[in-house]
């Protein structure tokens, strides 16, 4: 018995199709018993918690505590954790979340289901609207092209968004090393500086205001200054930035005046912006010598040249006749 290319099409979406629900169902069947392992601890918690006043409880401490584990249950976050998680949402990939300022289990999780969504619906749809009186050759590798680009695809936006947020950042750290020495100039201390340009500055500051504002939460938590500014040293890529977070954890461990090191930071960091500038400019130059030669100079010939050529044409045809 033989099939055809159709039939062989229809019969390995329905095995793929099969296994998606045998997948998902185990998926659930994990989940729901998650779910209820997660109730009956928080049942044991609740009943340790309101055995001491069992008295004075109110009547509705039942729904509230399970109200205060029910977050905790909504999405199954456990999933990044798992071998399958690891392996679709990488490092790389959360490390692209952070700097997008997406920093939360919710994103990563997020960014799971579309990748995964993406890589399944793409081959799905391009085999029901496209695979029609193709051979099965093309067909397949079109769908595995369409398979690759939906799983790829949501790395690529952030990967862009990710790029515009650096660039970002490397714009505003002149404003923020003037700031920073402004409020160092009127008496307030390194602790005070960075709250007040976290909390007042962030229309101005929009990216390094808000990893700035983490960085305070981190710190008013417990962490040292040099850890909480870990992320804003390292996140970016900015090696200006990097030695700036190192510049203010000197300062903060070992104390003195920080003005005047801002001051000859501002400037070489004004002075290498300005050297990259006179870089991207040159580039330009000569980038635009290659359109000016293939835009401007025929342009240029027909109008100077363009009457004397004009004129020898008619002498020739005159001598013709």
């Amino acid at each position: 018995m033989t099939f055809t290319s159709n039939q062989l099409a229809i019969f390995s979406l329905v095995l793929l199709a099969l296994g998606l629900v045998i997948g998902a169902g185990a998926l659930i069947a994990t989940e729901f018993r998650r779910t209820r392992s997660g109730q009956v601890i928080g049942r044991a918690i609740r009943q340790a918690s309101l055995a001491p006043d069992a008295l004075k409880s109110p009547v509705g401490s039942d729904e509230e505590t399970e109200a205060a584990f029910r977050p905790e249950l909504d999405l199954p976050f456990h999933w990044l954790n798992s071998r399958l998680g690891r392996a679709l949402v990488a490092d790389e990939d959360r490390n692209l979340i952070d700097q997008c300022g997406l920093p939360s289990k919710r994103a990563q999780l997020i960014f799971l289901v579309t990748r995964i969504t993406l890589a399944l619906l793409l081959p799905l749809l391009a085999y029901v609207l496209w695979s029609g009186g193709h051979e099965q050759g093309t067909v397949v590798v079109v769908l595995t092209a369409a398979a690759a680009i939906g799983f790829m695809a949501p790395k690529w936006v952030l990967g862009r968004i990710a790029a515009a947020r650096r660039e970002r950042a490397a714009s505003e750290l002149p404003l923020f090393i003037d700031l920073l020495r402004l409020l160092q100039g009127v008496g307030l201390s390194l602790d005070q500086s960075l709250q007040i340009m976290a909390t007042d500055f962030r229309h101005v500051l929009h990216v390094l205001g808000y990893e700035l504002s983490i960085a305070n939460a981190q710190y008013s938590q417990g962490r040292t200054r040099e850890h909480s500014l870990h992320r804003l040293a390292t996140l970016h890529k900015n090696e200006n930035l990097r030695g700036l977070v190192s510049l203010l954890v000197q300062v903060d461990r070992h104390g003195g005046a920080v003005q005047e090191p801002l001051r000859v930071f501002s400037d070489r960091l004004r002075e290498s912006r300005r050297s990259e500038m006179k870089e991207r400019i040159g580039k330009i130059t000569v980038k635009m010598t290659g359109v000016m030669v293939t835009t401007l100079l025929p342009a240029l010939v027909i109008v100077t040249a363009g009457p004397g050529f004009i004129a020898i044409f008619r002498s020739l045809g005159a001598i013709s006749k």
